[in-house]
């Protein structure tokens, strides 16, 4: 969790002043804290805008609007483009003649996405630092809108989620996460609390939208009781873990774990064995790993061996019937640190800890290890494209396409849809294809980028094709499909923090 004085310097990012398809500086949860913009960002901001009002003006639209459909989506990607390099598939004409870009929206909509790596927070939750920040925002007049008015969390909600992530997004089916603590009034969701979202999703709309985890929590008291009380009571679709221990109170983390301790993990493994011949989605073990940058090491510096991979191997190769699913990929570099991810890439052709991940299938001949992407993705994009290519291609080349895994970590992030576009459009450059030897991604339905959206959740958490097939007329797929039709549009909103 943020301290007081970092909250301090930051301010909400859902006031952002001009709404964006993409967002233009790293946003935070309270995982870390985000890098100040960039320069290249800062040139994108005004290139996006600048262009946005331009093909506003000729389309007789206010620039909000434009900026909500998928011809303002597609010119975002030229302002990346112009910005960073040509590694977005995208063309002038698509972002100036709406008909062309609905078209291609259209084409792409019914595209199966699984989002196995989302949030939203309770109605009690006591994580109020989303509020003071917003009412400091209001009280030093940098939102008038702001000034005197009672500040929520109901942007970080469930009504607000079920919007951005089912309406405002082409995604298909999700699952609720969540992040526990010490202090059990800061778990952003009690495990019961996810169990019920998804039932009531699930009930609604008449098909399986939502899965949900169970958050475990290795050597805190009973915890293998509360693992056996919320398999028994929740019949959770997997459990998660952070291996740093409180990864919210990262002060009050008394409890830090491996995935190899064989005494502490073993007998939960054996558990997950036994239940999975049943449930064969609780083979799945999904584990926070990464977003640990030199700020966050200063301060903790006896949680680091916990935040890397040294653990995943042996782990794996001792139970090559559950799936390691290693979320953010360990990729360490957030809180505007991507630069050094970037630097370390072009100087040694490595990454921490993605390049470590991608390498323990070759070296330790185990299949059962997959990569998430998470933050990988939303970090990296807005800050080094390039090296999101690079992480791409390594986990891709060392994991095998078919183990990478779609999650956005939204709604942090806003809609995912500006990611997703951005994994549609996305294409590893050629002289990095060379180099190191990556496969290319290919087009927004090639076969690897099916795998990573929606194809290999689905094989690992048993989602038969019949289930895909029943998404087609139930109440979500009724209410998105009025929804683009008279609704309000995506809002291009974010939900974290942001640097000033």
């Amino acid at each position: 969790m943020l301290s007081p004085d970092e909250i301090a310097r930051l301010v909400p990012a859902e006031e952002e002043k001009v709404r964006l398809p993409i967002p233009t500086r790293a946003i935070s949860s309270d995982e870390f804290f985000p890098g100040r913009q960039t320069e290249k960002q800062k040139e994108f901001e005004k290139r996006v805008q600048r262009l946005g009002l331009e093909l506003a003006k000729k389309q007789g639209q206010s620039r909000r609007r434009f900026f909500q459909g998928a011809a303002g989506m597609a010119a975002a990607f030229v302002a990346m483009n112009e910005t960073f390099g040509p590694l977005y598939a995208v063309s002038m004409a698509e972002a100036s003649t709406p008909e062309m870009a609905n078209e291609r929206a259209s084409q792409l909509k019914d595209q199966f996405i699984m989002d196995m790596h989302t949030h939203f927070l309770r109605d009690d939750t006591r994580l109020e630092g989303f509020v003071r920040s917003r009412e400091a925002v209001g009280k030093a007049s940098w939102n008038p809108a702001l000034i005197d008015k009672p500040q929520s969390l109901d942007d970080l909600k469930f009504a607000n989620y079920f919007k951005e992530i089912y309406l405002d997004s082409d995604t298909k089916v999700a699952l609720i996460s969540g992040s526990g603590s010490e202090d059990p009034r800061d778990w952003f969701l009690t495990n019961a609390m996810k169990a019920q979202a998804r039932q009531t999703i699930n009930r609604e709309s008449g098909s399986k939208r939502m899965f949900s985890h169970a958050i475990f929590m290795p050597g805190t008291a009973g915890w293998l009781d509360k693992v056996e009380s919320d398999y028994e009571n929740l019949k959770p679709d997997s459990f998660k873990g952070y291996t740093i221990g409180d990864n919210t109170n990262k002060h009050l983390s008394k409890h830090p774990w491996r995935l190899d301790d064989e005494k502490l993990l073993y007998p939960f493994y054996e558990k997950l064995t036994k239940w999975s011949k049943t449930t064969p989605s609780l083979a799945n073990v999904c584990v926070h790993k990464g977003l640990y940058p030199p700020s966050v090491t200063a301060q903790y510096p006896h949680l680091l061996g916990y935040a890397d991979v040294r653990d995943v191997a042996k782990a794996a190769k001792d139970w090559p019937n559950l799936n390691f699913v290693i979320y953010h990929s360990a990729f360490r570099y957030t809180g505007g640190t991507w630069n050094l991810g970037w630097e370390q890439f072009t100087k040694t052709g490595r990454i921490d800890w993605v390049t470590d991940l991608s390498e323990i299938p070759k070296k330790y001949g185990v299949k059962n290890v997959y990569g998430d992407l998470g933050q990988i993705f939303a970090q990296s994009t807005i800050a080094e494209p390039r090296l999101c290519a690079a992480m791409l291609g390594q986990l891709i080349q060392g994991l095998g396409s078919d183990h990478v895994v779609w999650g956005t970590d939204a709604i942090w992030t806003g809609s995912p849809q500006w990611q997703i576009e951005a994994m549609r459009r996305l294409e590893i450059p050629e002289d990095m294809q060379k180099r190191y030897g990556f496969m290319p991604l290919g087009g927004p339905n090639s076969e690897v980028k099916q795998a990573i959206f929606g194809k290999n959740s689905a094989r690992i958490y048993h989602y038969s094709s019949e289930k895909q097939k029943s998404l087609i007329g139930d109440a979500v797929s009724m209410a998105k499909s009025h929804y683009d039709q008279f609704g309000d549009g995506r809002t291009n909103l974010r939900y974290g923090y942001m640097s000033i």
